[in-house]
């Protein structure tokens, strides 16, 4: 029973102490850039809202340069997640978990200037119209700078014929505002701010921008699976008149949330979880939480997604017991096995004494015939002292697991009959005279008896 006891509590210490470091909190890492940007943004008010809630999964974000940094510091191991856009070179190593926000490419040139001297812009109507002139880039990144050339290129228009000039984001309002370039070319959410107060810079003497159209969306796309065609609605960007009065058409590109390829699936579908579950609350605060989506979960995925939010998706995700019953239940038959074992050893290395205790067993037996036939009350005696011997030997045995209870039970009989051969030899001895008992003593010694 103690055995059994101390086997029981062995088990739920080691399932307790399994699921302790199975349910411990954990922190993973997030690479995210450049400074001050949405993403940033999104990130931190994501890790604040994990940090309340409690949960399985912690964030601490990694700030970066951008993008690509992130890129770079997820495929050297350096970081857990990361905060990639989905048109530049994805690590070999990310798989996709969410998708940040679909970002849209924006064209547009500003209306013609009035006044004598004066520069007209407003002749660009179509893309291909821009060679030889001066397009503007918002953002100092080259991704932005790599997607205008494809655009151009799509359009046969050679990117070399066209001056590309760019400015930071926080700069952009001003530089159109000063007729710095021909047109201009912003990527971001459809409710960027940066992206509707540079088209607002670029309202002047009553005129409206024009928005070029990519109307080979569909073809850059089918080229490109890092792109979808997709189409600016009218008036995203507001004003009077509306901007654009009309829907535009354009290409698009997503930012993800990827993680490392050998991250446990159980982690990620956990960081899934809670990402999804807090989303509804951020978005009162931060409605760029709106724009977070699940992850394309088709095998021809441009991205091929993670495992762990592949299950959060189609709700496959495994509990505790789903993931570790293999190894509990491995693990109980293996003390078991080891319990099994034990005993053997225990057993075998108790085979002297319990094939010790057997022999005196017998003596005892044979001491039963001894005493039915002793003719003398001072043997008696002595094999009384001698079956006291037996019996404390026999309890040691007992108490140190040598011999079972059976074993016990067939030595008390014993004992038991020698105590009533002692008895009844000593009352026979006990009722003959003195000289008989000699005499009984000297035949039997003889032989003659």
């Amino acid at each position: 029973m103690f055995i059994t006891l101390a086997g029981m509590l062995a088990v739920i210490g080691a399932v307790a102490g399994a699921y302790y470091f199975a349910m411990r909190p954990v922190t993973l890492r997030i690479a995210v850039g450049p400074a001050s940007s949405d993403d940033v943004k999104v990130v931190q008010a994501l890790t604040q809202a994990f940090a309340q809630t409690h949960g399985y999964v912690r964030l601490r974000p990694i700030q970066t340069d951008g993008a690509t940094a992130s890129a770079q510091a997820l495929a050297d191991g350096k970081a857990d997640l990361a905060i990639i856009r989905g048109d530049l070179d994805v690590p070999k190593n990310a798989q996709a978990v969410a998708t940040l926000r679909k970002n849209v490419a924006v064209l547009w040139v500003p209306p013609a200037a009035k006044g004598k001297g004066k520069k007209s812009g407003a002749k660009i109507t179509k893309i291909p119209q821009l060679a030889g002139h001066r397009v503007g880039v918002v953002g100092r990144t080259q991704a932005n700078v790599n997607l205008l050339k494809l655009i151009l290129q799509q359009y046969a228009v050679d990117p070399g014929k066209v001056d590309i000039v760019q400015f930071p984001a926080n700069e952009a309002a001003d530089a159109v505002r000063n007729q710095r370039a021909d047109a201009y070319l912003a990527a971001g959410p459809i409710n960027s701010k940066i992206t509707a107060d540079a088209i607002a810079a670029s309202t002047r003497d009553g005129g409206t921008p024009t928005f070029l159209a990519i109307d080979s969306a569909e073809t850059i796309a089918q080229n490109h699976p890092m792109y979808e065609a997709s189409e600016i609605p009218a008036g995203a960007f507001g004003g009077s008149p509306d901007k654009p009065e009309d829907e535009v058409k354009t290409i698009s590109f997503s930012h993800h949330i990827v993680a490392r390829k050998g991250l446990s699936e159980s982690t990620v579908a956990a960081f899934t979880g809670q990402l999804f579950a807090i989303r509804q609350s951020l978005m009162s605060e931060f409605p760029l939480a709106a724009k977070i989506e699940t992850p394309d979960t088709d095998k021809d995925a441009a991205i091929p997604v993670h495992p762990g939010a592949a299950a959060f998706v189609d709700g496959e995700e495994k509990t505790f017991l789903d993931r570790y019953s293999d190894y509990i239940w491995w693990g109980l038959m293996a003390l078991s096995a080891m319990g099994s074992a034990g005993a053997w050893f225990a057993s075998y290395l108790k085979k002297d004494e319990r094939n010790n205790n057997s022999s005196l067993r017998e003596r005892l037996l044979e001491m039963i015939e001894a005493a039915r036939r002793s003719d003398s009350i001072e043997e008696l005696d002595q094999m009384q002292s001698e079956a006291d011997d037996i019996l404390r030997d026999t309890l040691h045995c007992f108490e140190d697991g040598a011999i079972e209870e059976g074993a016990l039970t067939a030595f008390n009989i014993a004992l038991e009959q020698f105590h009533n051969a002692v008895a009844d030899r000593r009352a026979l001895l006990m009722s003959m005279p003195q000289n008989l008992q000699r005499a009984a003593a000297q035949f039997r010694a003889a032989g003659t008896l």
